[in-house]
């Protein structure tokens, strides 16, 4: 153990002592992102149990189910998760028993309720005569192998999903280290591989068909870290640990890529440093022609990490800059330097001063009108990483290696980013933002809100959720923090199944004005309950909040409600740290108090008597055709 690992343990105990758990966490990310492994796992978990009740974590449940011996990855992927603020409660089945865990409806599988699922079988156990008889095989014994063995996913898949609304991730299988017929594998129609990529490709198939269900591409882990050295023969036949000890972390953390984006725990915005980070050297020493950016070695390796952050900005994430520069020296590189990649439109806030990089990083996240804890940022000085991870312990801090060519992996292999889906807003948020900046822009020159409103010409479209629209409903329950009546967090499969009781209503709302299409910016979940109808959720991304949508959304529903033949639409007002901006909502349109303490308010309003009025300066386009029952129930 390094000399500095062995302070970060002294420090990390001495915080939990003073009951400092926000530092202690901060200094225990910062010593698992370092050195993340096996012997390390231990002591993640032991002092993670000691703070957790005094961290606001979020919580999953997981249960693995498998074909092979997996204990010794169970405290590797609860520290991974413990370090991202994330309680991981691991129930691991019973040894070769995944099928009848599936298949009995009173299996301890489902009386743990867990909230995800994963199903780990290799092709040796599912698919034996594939993996190690396939020289005795004829075409047609190979084509009713694939099929038996896709027929089981398929079986298990629906199985689970009559008893569960948990996510599911299932490995695919992965081909052996050396082909059963040699060379000649690759020269055949029908080969080994064929055969097991056939199931691979039918797994994918089955997955795209059912909402909560995704695949993990482990032979593609395997391949990555070295098919011949992924394996340990003789763990193997003495313990059934096919994996070798070195490799079991990779596999930990490539669950946590799943295990992020499915508690929640996303960054929606990268703010980069730009010195020795987007390029080598310093501008304001070397100039535009002296920093190292380009095709050949050591600029490539910027110009890597670059690719990948623009991989990042396709995929949804906003960029920002935090930079302690002469902003004029900054900007000509990101305007005028032949090889960058990255350019002032991609990124929605800069902060290129002489500021210190907390406060900056603070007014970022003001501005893009996001949490603190939305933010990731990438610098390669351990000062200043050490600096932000001690004021700003929500921020998601990635320290660049010392070798530059290590840093684009290192940022495409955070879990904080991953996406399991991808809904417009995703693919056009760099847009919404620049179309955000024009709507300030706008907000200056008029005399009052109301002209300001006015001048927007605003269109709410109001709908009920549909297959199209339910990723990205899902994805706002999960993410939207400020303007949430109660956080209640819903999956996909959690939203459609409500979606198809008549008794309750999934709304969505996308609000459409003269700069372009914010996307779908609302989300609200109501319960019929005899002649009251009850706001379970009422949610308003941050992009809109002060537009006064919320009143066009609730209108309609109050509407809606009252043509019902509902005398009362009553809600809930639940505190977190974060929701604050919604906290006077109910009081702001007219419902009264029934109930409050420090946990939660209860809120009514008579619809006999009382009405919301909607905004006249936003346009209502209200539809009621939702989602047809047989999609809502896949």
């Amino acid at each position: 153990m390094s000399v500095e690992a062995e302070n970060h343990r002294q420090q990390i105990d001495a915080l939990i002592a003073s009951g400092d758990a926000s530092g202690a966490h901060a200094l225990l990310a910062d010593l698992w992102q370092a050195e993340s492994s096996p012997a390390l796992a231990g002591f993640i978990v032991s002092r993670w149990e000691k703070m957790r009740d005094q961290l606001s974590c979020l919580k999953c449940k997981t249960a693995i189910l498998r074909s092979f011996t997996l204990e010794p990855l169970v405290p590797m992927v609860r520290a991974g998760a413990a370090a991202a603020g994330i309680d991981l409660d691991v129930q691991l089945g019973d040894f070769n028993a995944y099928a009848q865990e599936i298949i009995d409806p009173g299996s301890r599988l489902y009386r743990f309720d867990a909230n995800l699922v994963i199903l780990a079988v290799q092709t040796r156990d599912i698919a034996p005569r594939l993996w190690q008889d396939f020289t005795d095989l004829t075409p047609a014994d190979v084509d009713d192998a694939v099929q038996r063995v896709t027929n089981s996913f398929a079986t298990w898949i629906e199985t689970l999903r009559s008893h569960s609304q948990a996510h599911l991730v299932i490995h695919s299988l992965d081909l052996p280290p050396r082909f059963n017929q040699g060379v000649l594998d690759t020269q055949v129609e029908s080969s080994q591989a064929w055969a097991i990529q056939q199931i691979n490709q039918q797994l994918a198939t089955l997955a795209r068909q059912h909402t909560g269900v995704y695949v993990l591409d482990y032979d593609a882990l395997i391949a990555r870290h070295g098919r011949l050295n992924w394996y340990d023969p003789q763990k193997w036949l003495t313990v059934r640990l096919p994996i070798a000890a070195d490799k079991l972390i990779h596999l930990a953390e490539e669950w946590l890529r799943f295990v992020c984006p499915l508690t929640g725990k996303a960054a929606k915005c990268l703010v980069c440093d730009l010195d020795n980070t987007l390029w080598g050297g310093i501008i304001g020493e070397d100039g535009i022609d002296g920093i190292q950016l380009g095709a050949e070695y050591p600029g490539a390796a910027y110009l890597e990490l670059q690719r990948a952050i623009l991989d990042l900005y396709q995929r949804g994430i906003i960029l920002a800059i935090c930079s302690k520069n002469n902003n004029d020296d900054a900007m000509e590189v990101l305007e005028n330097h032949p090889h960058m990649l990255l350019r002032p439109h991609h990124f929605a806030a800069k902060r290129i001063d002489w500021n210190d990089k907390v406060r900056n990083l603070r007014a970022i996240a003001a501005q893009l009108n996001v949490g603190i804890d939305a933010l990731a940022f990438i610098d390669d000085n351990p000062v200043e990483c050490r600096l932000v991870r001690s004021q700003l312990p929500e921020i998601t801090v990635i320290q660049l290696p010392e070798d530059p060519m290590l840093s684009a992996d290192l940022l495409r292999r955070s879990p904080v980013f991953e996406r399991l889906s991808r809904s417009d807003e995703d693919r056009t948020r760099g847009q919404m933002y620049a179309e955000q900046r024009r709507r300030g822009e706008l907000k200056q020159t008029v005399a009052s809100l109301e002209d300001f409103y006015e001048s927007l010409g605003m269109q709410a479209h109001i709908a009920l959720v549909t297959p199209a629209t339910l990723p990205r409903v899902a994805q706002l329950t999960q993410k939207t923090n400020q303007f949430n009546l109660t956080t209640r967090r819903y999956s996909e499969q959690q939203i459609a199944a409500l979606a198809a009781d008549p008794d309750w209503r999934v709304y969505s709302v996308q609000v459409v004005d003269r700069f372009g299409d914010n996307g779908i910016v609302g989300v609200a979940i109501t319960h019929r309950r005899d002649d009251i109808v009850e706001l379970d959720t009422f949610l308003l991304s941050c992009r809109v909040i002060g537009r006064t949508v919320e009143t066009a959304m609730l209108a309609t529903i109050a509407e809606h409600a009252k043509e019902a033949g509902a005398a009362r639409l009553v809600g809930s007002f639940i505190p977190t740290r974060k929701n604050a901006p919604a906290a006077d909502f109910f009081k702001m349109h007219g419902f009264d108090c029934t109930s409050e303490d420090v946990h939660e308010s209860t809120w009514g309003l008579d619809l006999t008597r009382s009405a919301v009025e909607p905004p006249p300066w936003i346009d209502r386009k209200v539809s009621v055709e939702g989602m047809p029952h047989d999609r809502v129930r896949a």
